[in-house]
């Protein structure tokens, strides 16, 4: 249950996260939580600008300012602490427990998308008083059963973003494909799947926290639940099926049944980040992979993350993929979302015949 309401103002707990390889939750929030985040708290950006280190340039989360503690950010009066950080294994880092006990003698509560639950930590859960609270986000569901198949049986898309590795844009790309759909006076639903995702859609499951027998039952419950009455639903991915220690893409793909893919990856990216020996095939072999796993859904478009490039350059490989794939692509996060949209939303003959000119 969302414990975060659009009248909270947020600090951002992101040490080295801004700068670093870490800060994947944080960034996130920054970009798309109706919330407003008044500071951010990274003692190896102090000072700096966060719009230029972050390239989120509009809305009022890109005048944060960075200060270099939790102390120095209760001057800016937030309500919440929340852990902006997403390291490999989802351990909280112990160096940060006295920031945390500071927060909550300072009246903030605690928001922690990471595995390490605090509501159960004694020294902190002491030091809370009436009104604070301390929201574990990676929580298994209750009630979950094994998965049937049922959600093949809604008469909604569901289109479910998948990727070649993991922390490459696939909640980026399904909220973006989210609010075009939007825009356009669809019905449209973004499922979250993972803490980011929970933590701005207020609602959704931590799939990662639910045992791997219950996972696809963890899925089909959440999409049978939401996606009823909608248009489409945009299914958050998480992982991918080349990533050694990935188990999260299968549930996705059983539990969702979906109907269509948007095939995430980072342009240049040969290799699993962290596992080097993984290579990534073209593209064309993963299409095909997921094709295959899928058995029925086709993958409609490619969403290339192109984010260390300029715009000139982000364009050109952009036309490159599409040449190579066949597939219509694009940006979301930077060019939006409609050649996605379109392509998810028509037939597979269509789309494979939909190209975009640039």
């Amino acid at each position: 249950m969302n414990k975060i309401n659009t009248d909270h103002k947020i600090a951002l707990l992101l040490h080295g996260g801004i700068k670093g390889d870490r800060g994947k939750t944080g960034l996130s929030l920054l970009r798309y939580s109706p919330c407003q985040t008044v500071v951010v708290v990274d003692r190896d950006a102090v000072g700096e600008s966060l719009a230029e280190l972050t390239g989120i340039k509009t809305g009022v989360n890109s005048q944060a300012p960075i200060v270099e503690s939790v102390a120095a950010a209760l001057a800016y009066q937030p309500d919440i602490l929340v852990i902006g950080i997403a390291p490999s294994g989802g351990a909280f880092p112990e160096a940060w427990q006295p920031e945390l006990k500071e927060a909550i003698a300072g009246g903030l509560s605690l928001v922690n998308g990471l595995h390490t639950p605090l509501a159960q930590d004694p020294e902190l859960a002491a030091l809370l008083q009436p009104g604070q609270w301390i929201w574990d986000v990676r929580r298994e569901p209750e009630n979950l059963a094994i998965g049937r198949g049922q959600a093949q049986y809604l008469s909604c898309r569901r289109i479910l973003t998948v990727g070649t590795d993991m922390a490459i844009g696939k909640m980026s790309t399904s909220l973006e494909l989210h609010k075009t759909a939007q825009s356009r006076g669809l019905k449209s639903k973004f499922l979250a799947t993972g803490q980011a995702g929970i933590m701005i859609a207020g609602t959704g499951i931590a799939l990662d926290a639910v045992r791997v027998d219950f996972a696809a039952g963890a899925v089909e419950q959440l999409v049978l639940q939401e996606g009823a009455g909608q248009d489409v639903i945009m299914i958050e991915g998480q992982g991918s099926l080349l990533h050694p220690g990935s188990t999260a893409t299968l549930p996705l793909l059983r539990g969702s049944q979906a109907t269509d893919m948007i095939l995430v990856h980072r342009w240049g990216q040969e290799r699993i980040k962290d596992h080097p020996d993984f290579m990534i095939p073209p593209l064309p072999e993963v299409i095909k992979l997921y094709e295959t796993v899928a058995m029925g859904a086709k993958v409609k478009a490619i969403a290339l993350n192109t984010a260390l490039l300029d715009e000139l350059t982000a364009l050109e490989v952009i036309a490159y993929t599409q040449a190579a794939t066949g597939l219509p692509c694009t940006d979301a996060v930077r060019f939006g979302a409609d050649i996605l949209l379109d392509a998810a939303m028509a037939d597979t003959a269509s789309s494979e015949m939909a190209m975009l000119d640039y």
